[in-house]
């Protein structure tokens, strides 16, 4: 069942060019609730789509809307869209809780309803010990944290993060990733762009990988995976015999290559079909009373499936 418009953000068909510079080109998606990751090497057009998102940047084909609003209405987007950027820009000489305190007033809050919520948003991101320290003398990753209750200070029903992950070590880093975790189950449209690819395997929804403009594939992993026919998927099998294992899958129309692992305990089975596979391994199992230690597909992540999706052709990190 389709959401209605005003619950999702669309794309529709946007283009955006810095002259003659390609940003992104013919972007249609349509997000909803729940946590989006964008995926690219740097120059992909992440940065570009967030941007559009917000209204920083307006289209130069193409529609974009969020909750069913145009990003060129400021007041309502401002009301409902929260930006963290991977850019540092605070005023001189103003603490975290001035900072949150002032935003929220802006926003049209009474003084003693803008005190509590800046409290509350500032302890939410761990930053309660450092609320009262001017904001320059901050670490990178205590300015990742102010960036972050800024941008949820006013709870916003869209947050978009571009790399919001950079500079926490991995404790913060935790934290604020059970964070977005939390936001995205409470029905909040939070998308994310992260270098940090484990990561984002874990927390995302969905997966949207884009490169040189263009979007190249979106959904889940399992389901941009399974959409790469080309591409077979590659399993690992842990088992006490894996020389028999790889006789006897071979065999087999569906499994393209099968290889003792390096480790001599286990063997990498590559299959166009993942479910006849399975079904056959159940068999070879029972047959010969095998033991099995683990069964797990061994490149069901997202850099693999954006190597083989792009064939590593970029160069640079994926970012």
């Amino acid at each position: 069942m389709a959401l209605p418009e005003d619950r999702i953000v669309t794309f529709d068909n946007v283009s955006k060019f810095y002259g003659e510079t390609l940003g992104v080109n013919r972007v249609s998606l349509s997000f909803e609730p729940g946590i989006t990751s964008l995926v690219g090497p740097n120059g992909a057009g992440k940065t570009t789509l967030m941007n559009l998102m917000t209204g920083l940047l307006r289209p130069t084909r193409g529609q974009v809307q969020v909750l069913g609003f145009r990003p060129s209405d400021s007041e309502n987007m401002f009301r409902r869209v929260g930006y963290c950027t991977q850019f540092d820009y605070f005023p001189k000489g103003v603490t975290g809780h001035d900072l949150i305190y002032s935003l929220l007033r802006m926003h049209g809050y009474g003084r003693s309803e803008a005190g509590s919520m800046t409290h509350r948003v500032i302890d939410r991101v761990g930053m309660s010990d450092a609320a009262d320290r001017k904001v320059a003398g901050y670490s990178k990753g205590m300015r990742q944290r102010i960036k972050l209750a800024l941008a949820i200070a006013h709870e916003p029903r869209v947050l978009v993060l571009d790399e919001p992950l950079n500079g926490l070590d991995p404790m913060a880093r935790s934290e604020v990733i059970e964070l977005f975790c939390d936001l995205g189950r409470a029905g909040m449209h939070v998308i994310i762009s992260s270098h940090i690819l484990h990561e984002v395997d874990i927390i995302s929804d969905r997966i949207v990988m884009m490169s040189n403009g263009y979007v190249v594939a979106e959904g889940d992993i399992q389901g941009v995976r399974s959409e790469m026919e080309d591409h077979p998927m590659q399993i690992l099998i842990r088992c006490d015999r894996p020389a028999l294992v790889a006789s006897l899958v071979f065999q087999q129309d569906s499994v393209v290559e099968a290889r003792i692992h390096k480790d001599g305990q286990g063997l990498l089975v590559s299959t166009r079909n993942p479910d006849q596979f399975y079904r056959l391994l159940n068999r070879i199992v029972l047959d010969n009373q095998l033991s099995i230690e683990g069964i797990e597909p061994a490149d069901e992540n997202v850099h693999s499936v954006y190597e083989y999706l792009i064939g590593g052709s970029n160069g640079g990190p994926i970012t």
